[in-house]
């Protein structure tokens, strides 16, 4: 059975067909792709409106169709099963990201900071581990630095988030990793310790670039790092998280799966500045990114998709100040992180299963107890 995780977070399945899972997975009798899609800080109630919000016209597509007038496809509506997830971490009723990273990769509750560790600082494999033991391929694409807390839950396994040259030392010697793609180029090589990290990969044969246009060979285990800190804000950056999503689908494709993780990474940096206007272009990046997913997974019937977010950030609510029910504006109650229950979306083969109200360790669980 094989696995894709794609970029919100997967589960498993059991059935008589040939599948894929997009983001994190394995070979056995059945084959499946699994696409694990993260967007950091999202909302139960509001992450399909604000998709949808067009703040220019200061109104929404009639129903949130998933097309409207505009040539709007929002791919939220797309995904037939939404259940919501408990997020709190092992150390704290509200969690950060290392934390909440690192009970959806790995199944295990952990202290807020920590990184693919469970809460006595004893490191535990994340799905990427498993999968890639199994033989299947594995990626993880951002808009962050690579070694930042959410995919470092994926690919290391340190009791502080902050270090952040660790863990790319950590990722210059995995592997078992297939591709990467994202920022943080600064911690492989302006490091305390005058290591040339990127030079040691092109070494052990890894296919080294600073931008998409650079990925033609996909055949090389491949690292594509196009900034030296994040990347830049939607607008700036353009497509490159569908198109960096789109690459990674074409280079994982095989007939034994895959596993991929995809998080769009600046949701959360939106929130934590109460920032409505980065947060609408963020969102609608993150669901041209589910479109593209969405698209790979109808032509591959086999494929798993699963999009959930570790927490939500800012406290967002919308909210009509003159209660005309008309007006909407977006409203911010913090600037940090929030309790509050956040969207677990699943389409694709065994989506039933993820139903009900879960925690955050459950999603791992549920993949693997459909793993044979």
């Amino acid at each position: 059975m094989i696995i894709k995780y794609l970029c919100i977070f997967a589960k498993n399945f059991i059935y008589e067909i040939q599948r894929f899972i997009c983001f994190f997975y394995a070979i056995f009798s059945i084959l499946c792709n699994f696409l694990l899609l993260e967007r950091r800080k999202m909302l139960l109630s509001t992450a399909p409106k604000c998709c949808a919000y067009d703040r220019r016209r200061n109104e929404y597509p009639p129903d949130l169709c998933p097309d409207d007038d505009r040539g709007f496809s929002n791919g939220f509506s797309k995904i037939p099963v939404l259940r919501p997830r408990r997020i709190k971490s092992a150390s704290n009723e509200i969690t950060d990201s290392a934390a909440g990273g690192t009970a959806i990769a790995t199944g295990h509750k952990t202290n807020n900071h920590v990184i693919g560790m469970d809460a006595d600082s004893v490191s535990v494999p994340s799905l990427l581990d498993i999968m890639a033991e199994k033989g299947k391929k594995t990626g993880v694409v951002v808009t962050s630095y690579v070694t930042h807390a959410t995919p470092a839950s994926f690919v290391a396994h340190t009791p502080n988030r902050n270090k952040y040259e660790d863990i790319a030392l950590q990722i210059s010697e995995r592997s078992d990793v297939d591709i990467i793609i994202g920022g943080g180029k600064k911690h492989f090589i302006n490091r305390s310790d005058s290591l040339d990290l990127l030079e040691k990969m092109r070494q052990d044969g890894w296919n080294v670039c600073d931008s998409l246009g650079q990925l033609t060979d996909f055949n090389e285990k491949t690292i594509v790092l196009a900034e030296m800190s994040h990347l830049k804000k939607a607008p700036q950056r353009g497509d490159f998280l569908p198109d960096a999503t789109s690459l990674a689908l074409q280079s994982l494709s095989n007939e034994n799966g895959f596993f991929l993780m995809v998080e769009g990474s600046q949701i959360d940096f939106a929130g934590h500045n109460n920032d409505s206007t980065c947060l609408v272009d963020e969102m609608r990046d993150f669901n041209k990114t589910i479109n593209v997913v969405l698209d790979f997974a109808e032509k591959n019937p086999n494929t798993l998709v699963i999009v959930t977010a570790d927490h939500e950030t800012g406290g967002l609510t919308m909210i009509d100040r003159k209660g005309k029910y008309t007006d909407v504006e977006f409203e911010f109650t913090t600037g940090s992180h929030t309790p509050l229950l956040v969207p677990v979306f699943a389409f694709g083969p065994g989506a039933e299963h993820f139903s009900g109200i879960m925690d955050n360790t459950d999603i791992m669980k549920k993949v693997l107890s459909l793993v044979k």
